[in-house]
């Protein structure tokens, strides 16, 4: 082979063809894995930037703000909107900048919310508005999931992408229950000493302590510096990614690009929805439960479970899974609508059900991710991955707004969980008609 081991240690490599097994044992395995472990990292730090309100906004009127429970709900569901919205655009990115150059940027930017938010929360007299704002700026790390995505499905073989973008992603997703985790814990102690800020009065349920509230955006400044770093030093641009604006725009003419998309929102929109709504939906649907505590737990499940998603679709097929998951999710949804009812409420079977939910659209996420992988050839397969990402972080926006309407509206969260039900059921007819029925147009 006439490459050596040098051309292909520089910041932008002129060949690449992760096809060839040849060229894969040779050079393209340690390079590409290397890419996907600092890529993995970067993501890790970005959906933990992303999710910080889901934890932060539990907080708040404990620590002296005075917002209502819509505010709060609000307050979760912005980093949703505006990352979802983010999305659409770093789904484009990689093949015009440079996977290396964009991981760089958009590393880097996740440093504006955690600072932010630092500083914002030692005043509780910041306006509501000002919170929004960096609410809104959280949404830096939820773009950064789509040029992700598409950066890493370059390097591997088509045969791998379950694997390689279940590992990616599933880790990735890690962030959110890792930030779920951290946050109770670092703002209980003043990390940071006298640099840190002053620390705030607590009151929960009658109980007063003190917090440096602050931590929760402030712990995540220097790995976000290591990652950008790292970034900087450990990746590569693909040559042979590059592609214009105009021709990753085909995918709007691809009628499965649409259908795939409608199965990520269901896997991805869903975890991503419900990680964002998980604490406040424990604190308003159980009064006196620790929300803080437990709300970790299901993303945590969720995300560990996503390479095993991509695995197991490797060798069964993505459609199949996906499957068997969706009667799953059905099942655990009308499971949480029958553990709130007055007369059989019960946290124990809410907290089960929820878990199975977490767990089954993790294993959807990596499953879905595969038939995309299988369904569109190399060039398109990277927008697509990229737009179904954007289109369904919008569930981080409505499922905790569908739960705030649905409170404002009829005075519990029923009906938000009975539209869930509805398009858990579109979403098996999808399944059936194009990808797993007698007359489907692809087998995947």
């Amino acid at each position: 082979m006439a490459n050596t081991v040098s051309s292909y240690s520089k910041d932008v490599l002129d060949q690449w063809n992760p096809e060839d097994p040849v060229f894969l044992e040779a050079y393209g395995k340690k390079i590409a894995n290397r890419n996907l472990w600092i890529s993995t990292a970067c993501l890790f730090l970005a959906f933990a930037t992303w999710m910080i309100w889901s934890v932060v906004a539990v907080n708040l009127n404990s620590a002296g703000f005075n917002f209502t429970k819509e505010q709060l709900f609000t307050l979760a569901a912005m980093p949703g909107l505006s990352g979802a919205t983010l999305r659409i655009f770093y789904s484009f990115v990689v093949p015009i900048f440079g996977g290396r150059n964009w991981t760089v940027v958009s590393t880097a930017s996740l440093l504006i919310p955690a600072l932010g938010i630092g500083v914002a929360v030692q005043n509780p007299n910041t306006s509501f508005e000002t919170m929004m704002l960096l609410a809104l700026f959280c949404g830096f790390g939820g773009g950064n999931f789509s040029s992700s995505m598409s950066n890493i499905s370059f390097f591997f073989p088509k045969k791998a992408q379950g694997s390689a973008l279940g590992i990616n992603a599933g880790l990735g997703n890690l962030g959110v229950s890792a930030i779920q985790f951290i946050v109770p814990i670092v703002i209980g102690m003043s990390v940071f000493g006298d640099l840190g800020g002053a620390p705030q009065t607590l009151t929960t349920d009658g109980v007063t302590k003190t917090v440096w509230l602050q931590n929760a955006g402030f712990v995540l400044v220097v790995p976000i510096l290591f990652c950008t770093i790292a970034a900087a030093f450990g990746m590569n641009n693909l040559k042979s990614a590059q592609t214009p604006l105009r021709e990753q725009l085909v995918i709007f003419r691809r009628k499965h690009m649409y259908l795939t998309t409608l199965l990520y929102i269901m896997s991805f929109g869903s975890f991503i929805g419900y990680a964002a709504a998980f604490p406040l939906l424990i604190k308003t649907q159980f009064v006196g439960v620790n929300a803080i505590q437990l709300a970790f737990i299901g993303p945590l499940l969720g995300a560990a479970i996503r390479p095993l998603g991509g695995i197991i679709a490797d060798k069964l097929g993505g459609a199949v899974v996906t499957l068997w998951t969706l009667f799953l999710m059905i099942a655990a949804v009308l499971g949480v609508l029958w553990f709130i009812q007055p007369d059989t409420r019960s946290f124990e079977g809410f907290f089960a059900c929820f878990m199975v939910l977490f767990v089954t659209t993790g294993l959807a996420n990596g499953s879905v991710f595969r038939m995309i992988g299988v369904i569109f050839p190399p060039k398109e397969k990277a927008p697509v991955l990229g737009f179904s990402a954007a289109i369904a972080a919008f569930g981080a926006f409505y499922i905790p707004k569908a739960f705030g309407w649905a409170v404002e509206a009829t005075g519990h969260v029923d009906p938000a969980f009975w539209g869930f039900a509805a398009y858990y059921v579109l979403c098996v007819a999808i399944l059936f008609i194009w990808y797993l029925g007698k007359n489907a147009e692809i087998k995947c």
